[in-house]
């Protein structure tokens, strides 16, 4: 790749005009200066480099894009953040742990008592190995060999590494030492005494590891397991999970509100940290006109005048606290608030300004509920506006919030809106696995004090450090997170939230990807959230705005748009390189005193900390920019110029969303590009393109594709700064390749997206043979649609089978086949979205597909049966007669031969107890197939397990379901043969036929589009793009087809196949893709008419598999009442159900029960008795729900009796 001249200047346009006003001696580095070449090429016209040529650069461009960063990288990325730099964060977090003595007199020795200390040191996560055990490693093996995740998912493993910690235990005593008052200030101090000092490694549990991941063996090989495995998932116990990226407000910045009163927060993870600038009620405001309102300030529970809080800061007098707050004093609401302020805290306290200001807040802080263990002034520099040193700073900071908060109140400053994707962060792995091994590591810590305490005691001898720290806390915590779901709160220690890991769905790779790019935003309560569920205008190219299901979760579970990238976390190096290059910019830091006066410069904040201020923003930020095009600092890094408010905000954290744009003045560099292969850091580092986070995009003028900057309007053309790579990435993946999505109905591109792209048969993985999935369909005959689209093309790898130099388009997110539809009504058999198929395509292997099906069993090994007790019943696989089912077709060890026919009823697995007791699992009602594959293995709990898996081969049949890729859902209705369809001239008979009152209410004409399309495109034409927003005219492909020879608009004449007659209508005919979906009639289908009942009840059961009943609920009962069947009713509900019968009395109208008595004579009979009457005269037997008798013998129980009356019949 040659490149030539290094990376220009790269500044947005916007700004070029004031630029060039501003002083242009700049300190221009030498190797920043420009080659002859590229000041040539900076001269050109866009239009030297043509339209047709930017547009294939930019699918170039998005193709580099892809193959760097791919789509899951936010998941990789985040997890390999977390093995650098977060598990480290974590225990540099705990901090030194003391462990106290109990102080319990009676268990005290001679000496003096004995105190521990421990420290974490260096983490170190090893790679994913395997223990192999004592008896393996007796015979000369291995202690540990790698873990793989093919190991882990056959053998219901967890991937996971061990992780070691470097930890410093010291034990030591106390003892009182005099001391020289007059040299050191004291009288006496406590002196260490060190008995013992010990630095050991310590594993601290297993953390599983995500696969692909930098400490993952499949990152480091040329060719993995399956080639669409793209990694970013969990394996927990052998069942794949991954993360759910989670929104979460952004904590970085100020946080200006009005409801339910006017309030600034500086919001921090730590509580003690938080402080909130409230406008409040003044109950005192007669004697001040206007003055109904105060300034306070809410900090570590108190509040307290904000008047008071300045003046502990160090300032001196009223006239510089106004100066430092910088507002129009010329406004009578705000310069009535500000003396409204004044008196309240004169009121409050009187003798503030005399140096008793601190004072008074010590004191309101120390009758708090939980006053700080240090004194006031100490806790107030390390907790009030930690990033700022200086007392003099954290008054101006405060300054700047109560101006944030006047100005907001008089209407100068917008409410931010908790909506908008600014003030909120993608949190990924990293910042999950942080949040939930701080909690196991809490309660491991816990335990360890504890265990600790109890050897502290007397003469004791203390163990080493690994026999306190309970390695199986850390592992068993992360495990059962993982496998329930729940996730520790964000910032409730005690709670713990659902949504946050969910089960990898395979059914085809386009679904997998999906699940992974998925967002979630919890909310408290799914009912009515405001506007959380409406698309905000900062989803613009960072989240897809059709991607959402539909129910309860509709438009809180989103999905990232196709060029989505989540920015991560800067190390603390290049954090401090961003601060010098701010300060090379001509920022002046931030004073440390509050005389200096900053009225009219604009402030510099990063990541929410005010760190300097500069006179020219405009300049300021052009000069940034440029360095971060020739990557001086991060390319992550986001820049906004606020010029209404005087701001310039930079962030550099985790958990934004950026995306790629063409920098316009920077596209004639791509002349400077040689050949056609150039990787995305290329074009990074020439400034071509650069990443755009929410913010920063305010500031841009995008154009929505190349043609736009060709567009002349003379005067009024506008002056574009970026531009898009291509409008369909401003959707997901899975709805960037639906064909003319731009011309459907939004809810069925919605219904396609989420729900019929999932649900496709496709091909899942290609290493079938190593894997277990307890259910996965396969299609025999995948095909590629015969249209292409630009995400298809860009995530596809170049080289094509037959040798022409293009790219191969991403197959495997398309899952169906081509077919000939023809839009006509057939016999009546495609009413209300039935289709009619060609029985003879279906019997060539159209839509033919493979179910696979895994039954597992597991029994417990021998060394741990010995270890239990004697009188257990031992479990072990193998073959006896069985009473559950047939047991033909099992071998002696119990397991079916490969080949084996297995019906409904049939054992597939044989288990047998030592004591005779049968455990055999059985196949249940309507499961069939052949055995294609018998795995026996044991996982890392001691068992051995067994799984058999059934190959079932299906053809469609009546009531399965189909899709287009435009929503439209059909099931099968009919099976013609092919000799009674019609036929066009050329002998062509359609696959399927669709009903055209399909389309006019569902408005999907894409179908339509893209029919006519194929058609064009399979007798060669040459216009084959049918990319979202993009697509072709209907001209042109009206156009390509008259081309072909055929009707402009798709129709065709065609005749009769039963008779031969020429049909008068024409009929709209052409190829389109359609999916086989997971929802088959063979495996819905429910029929009874005896089987087993519920014991309690005796009604029939409800689950299918259990071959139980059909629930026949009380809309069904009002339909029969309606058409007033009223014997059929009866059958429904009592004859098939549960008929019994009891006896009456019909004396006293209770039940007679069935006794056995004693008669006189001393024979004793059995039958009906009253016991309230004492009689057998008048009883009768009824006939009733077996379910009434039960809740008359329920509400007996608890006293209360039901009287019946009777009527012969």
């Amino acid at each position: 790749m040659g490149i030539e001249g290094k990376g220009g200047l790269g500044s947005s346009s916007n700004g070029k005009e004031a630029f060039d006003d501003i002083d242009m001696e700049m300190s221009w580095d030498d190797e920043d200066m420009e080659s002859d070449d590229d000041a040539d090429i900076m001269d050109m016209d866009l239009h030297d480099l043509g339209e047709a040529s930017l547009m294939n650069f930019c699918k170039k461009a998005a193709a580099a894009f892809f193959k760097q960063h791919g789509l899951i990288s936010h998941q990789i990325n985040s997890y390999n953040n977390f093995v650098r730099n977060g598990i480290q964060k974590v225990f540099d977090a705990i901090g030194e742990i003391t462990v106290n003595p109990g102080y319990d007199p009676s268990k005290k020795g001679d000496g003096e008592w004995r105190y521990a200390s421990v420290r974490f040191g260096k983490v170190e996560l090893e790679r994913p190995m395997f223990w192999t055990g004592e008896k393996f490693h007796a015979d000369g093996g291995d202690d540990f060999i790698k873990l793989l995740p093919r190991h882990a998912r056959l053998q219901n493993m967890t991937y996971s590494a061990r992780l070691k910690v470097e930890t410093h235990l010291q034990i030591y005593s106390q003892e009182k030492v005099r001391s020289d008052k007059f040299k050191t200030g004291k009288s006496e101090y406590v002196d260490k005494k060190i008995l013992k000092d010990d630095t050991t490694d310590v594993i601290v549990g297993r953390i599983p590891v995500m696969v692909k991941s930098d400490i993952c063996w499949m990152s480091e090989v040329q060719k993995g397991d399956c080639e669409f495995d793209t990694g970013g998932y969990f394996i927990v116990k052998g069942a794949e999970k991954t993360f759910i990226a989670q929104e979460q407000m952004c904590l970085r910045r100020l946080w200006v509100s009005n409801d339910p009163f006017w309030k600034v927060a500086y919001r921090s993870e730590f509580k003690r940290r938080r402080v909130h600038v409230k406008l409040v009620e003044n109950p005192k405001a007669e004697n001040i006109q206007g003055g109904e309102k105060v300034i306070s300030v809410y900090f570590l529970l108190v509040e307290v005048p904000i008047w008071i809080l300045f003046f502990a800061l160090g300032v001196e007098s009223d006239k510089e606290v106004v100066e430092l707050i910088d507002c129009n004093t010329d406004d009578g609401r705000i310069s009535n608030i500000l003396f409204a302020s004044i008196h309240d805290a004169d009121e409050k306290c009187e003798d503030f300004r005399k140096g008793k200001a601190l004072e008074y807040l010590d004191k309101v802080i120390r009758e708090c509920k939980f006053p700080p263990a240090e004194p006031t002034k100490e806790f107030i520099e390390a907790n009030l506006f930690p990033s700022l040193s200086g007392s003099k700073q954290k008054a101006r900071f405060l300054a700047y919030m109560v101006k944030c908060l006047l100005q907001a109140f008089s209407g100068k400053r917008k409410c931010d809106n908790r909506d908008d994707f600014r003030n909120k962060r993608i949190e990924c792995a990293s910042e999950l696995l942080e949040r939930e091994l701080r909690v196991h590591m809490r309660h491991a810590e816990k335990r360890m004090v504890k265990a600790m305490q109890r050897d502290l005691y007397g003469e004791r001898d203390l163990h080493a450090i690994e026999q306190y720290l309970d390695a199986s806390i850390v592992t068993n915590g992360l495990t059962r997170s993982f496998s329930t779901g729940a996730w520790a709160h964000p910032y409730k220690r005690s709670d713990r939230v659902s949504g946050v890991v969910a089960n990898l769905r395979r059914t085809n790779p386009l679904q997998s990807i999906c699940d992974m790019r998925k967002t979630r935003q919890q909310v408290s309560y799914t009912g009515k959230v405001g506007d959380a569920r409406y698309p905000h205008p900062s989803h613009w190219g960072k989240i897809c705005f059709l991607s959402t299901p539909d129910g309860e979760n509709c438009g809180l579970v989103k999905n990232i748009a196709a060029t989505g990238f989540v920015s991560s976390n800067i190390v603390e190096d290049e954090r401090l390189l961003l601060l010098d290059t701010l300060a090379g910019c001509k920022m002046e830091k931030l004073v440390n005193d509050s005389c200096t006066s900053l009225s009219g410069k604009n402030k510099v904040l990063v990541d929410g900390e005010w760190v300097g201020v500069c006179a020219e923003s405009l300049s300021f930020v052009e000069e940034l920019r440029r360095k971060r095009r020739k990557r001086h600092i991060s390319r992550e890094v986001e820049i906004k110029r606020d010029a209404q408010n005087a701001e310039v905000r930079i962030f550099c954290d985790a958990g934004r969303i950026l995306r790629p744009l063409l920098v316009v003045e920077n596209l004639k560099k791509t002349k400077l590009l040689k050949g056609d292969e150039f990787s995305f850091e290329t074009l990074m580092d020439k400034g071509i393109i650069e990443l755009i986070g929410v913010e920063e995009e305010e500031d841009c003028r995008t154009a929505w594709g190349i043609k736009y900057l060709f567009e002349d309007k003379g005067k009024d053309a506008v002056k574009y700064t970026h531009c898009e790579l291509d409008m369909s990435f401003l959707l997901g993946v899975s709805c960037g390749i639906i064909p003319f999505a731009n011309h459907d109905h939004a809810r069925r591109v919605l219904y396609q997206s989420e729900k019929h792209s999932g649900q496709a048969i496709g091909y899942s993985s290609t290493n079938p043979n190593i894997r277990v999935d307890t259910l996965s369909h396969q299609m025999y005959y995948p095909q590629r649609p015969l249209f292409r689209s630009v995400i298809s093309d860009c995530l596809g790898k170049p080289g094509y089978p037959l040798g022409r130099s293009q790219i191969l388009p991403k197959a495997e997110f398309f899952n169906g086949q081509n077919g000939i539809v023809a839009v006509n009504v057939h016999l009546g058999y495609n009413q209300e979205d039935s289709l009619v198929m060609n029985r003879a395509s279906l019997e060539r292997g159209m839509f033919r597909t493979e179910h696979t099906r895994s039954y597992k069993a597991e029994v417990d090994n021998k060394e741990s049966s010995e270890k239990r007790r004697k009188f257990d019943d031992t479990v072990s696989f193998g073959k006896m007669q069985s009473k559950l089912g047939r047991v033909d077709s099992l071998d002696d060890d119990g397991f079916p031969y490969i080949g084996a026919n297995l019906q409904s009823g049939d054992i597939i697995i044989g288990r047998c107890a030592e004591s005779g007791a049968d455990h055999s699992v059985k196949l249940k009602h309507t499961e069939r197939g052949m055995v294609q594959k018998v795995v026996l293995s044991a996982n890392d709990d001691g068992k051995n397990f067994a799984v058999v898996s059934l190959r079932q081969v299906r053809s469609p049949c009546l009531g399965d379901k189909f899709s287009s890729m435009h929503g439209q859902k059909g099931v099968l209705g009919f099976l013609e043969s092919q000799e009674n369809f019609p036929f066009t001239k050329q002998g062509i008979v359609p696959d399927i036929v669709i009903n055209p009152h399909a389309f006019p209410s569902r408005q999907t004409p894409g179908q339509l589009l893209e029919a006519a399309l194929g058609k064009g495109i399979a007798c060669g034409g040459s216009l084959r793009y049918a990319t979202p927003f993009s697509t072709l005219s209907v001209e042109a492909i009206t156009e390509q087809l008259h081309r072909a020879g055929f009707s402009r608009w798709g129709n065709e004449r065609v005749y009769n196949g039963r008779t031969g007659e020429m049909i008068r209508t024409l009929i709209f005919m052409g190829p389109t893709f359609y999916q086989r979906l997971i929802h088959m009639s063979e495996d819905k289908v429910k029929f009874r008419n005896t089987g087993p009942v519920h014991p309690l009840t005796r009604q029939p059961v409800a689950d299918r598999k259990r071959f139980g009943g059909i629930k026949f609920g009380e809309m069904e009962r009002d339909c029969l009442i309606a058409h007033g069947a009223s014997a059929n009713l009866h059958e429904r509900l009592f004859t098939l159900s549960d008929s019994s019968q009891m006896h009456v009395c019909r004396k006293c109208k209770n039940i007679a029960n069935v006794i056995q008595r004693a008669i006189p004579g001393g024979k004793k009979i059995r039958g009906p008795y009253c016991r309230f009457c004492e009689s057998v005269d008048e009883i009768v037997k009824v006939n009733v729900p077996y379910g009434a008798k039960l809740l008359c013998q329920e509400l007996f129980s608890m006293g209360i009796s039901l009287r019946f009356e009777t009527q012969l019949c």
